[in-house]
Parts: C-alpha cells; sequence; structure tokens
C-alpha cells in the first residue's frame, strides 16, 4: 500500500518507493508566472538531490521515530540515521506499508 510518509505512525517503518516530485506547490511556476518552465525543473533538481544526500532513495527503509504535534516535523530513522523533515517533503515521500 503506497502512502505518504506523512501517513504513518510512531513505530511504524516503511519502504520509499518513489518521490512525487510532479506536484506544482507554490514557488514552482516558471518564469513570468507560466507554469513549468526552467525554475520548477531546477527546484524539482534540487528537491530530488536533497533527498539523496539525506539518504532518502526508492528502496530504502524508514522507521517514523516521532510526529510533532501541530503539523511539524516528523523525525525519522534512515539508515542509521535520525533526522527531521518537515511535513511538506514528507508529504512527498511515497512509502510501502504492510499493515
Amino acid at each position: 500500500m503506497n502512502l505518504p510518509l506523512t501517513a504513518l505512525r510512531n513505530g511504524e517503518t516503511g519502504v520509499i518507493t518513489s518521490t512525487d516530485l510532479s506536484s506544482d506547490h507554490r514557488g514552482m511556476c516558471g518564469h513570468r508566472g507560466r507554469k513549468g518552465g526552467w525554475r520548477k525543473h531546477f527546484l524539482v533538481a534540487r528537491f530530488a538531490k536533497r533527498l539523496s544526500d539525506l539518504g532518502l532513495t526508492p528502496g530504502t527503509n524508514v522507521t517514523v521515530v516521532k510526529s510533532a504535534p501541530f503539523n511539524g516535523p516528523l523525525e525519522v530513522s534512515v539508515r542509521g540515521s535520525r533526522l527531521a523533515i518537515g511535513r511538506g517533503m514528507a508529504s512527498r515521500i511515497l512509502v510501502d506499508v504492510e499493515r
């Protein structure tokens, strides 16, 4: 079952299947108000690199250690390290969870 990382509860583990980089979020519009364009491609590439640098790549196990209240960040365990990830980033990481 593919779910966003934000759907996991404390202590649950999932395997990253993909990252949803296709969403058009605020600030990702193209040059002169057009959707798409060079700026969106730049931001998507930067987001993908950031996830890769953190070790959040497809096939990796990720465990939610703690979910902060009031839509705060998630504390996750990945490859032996603990990371704090904002909900915006975490909502774009899809995981496979067996429930």
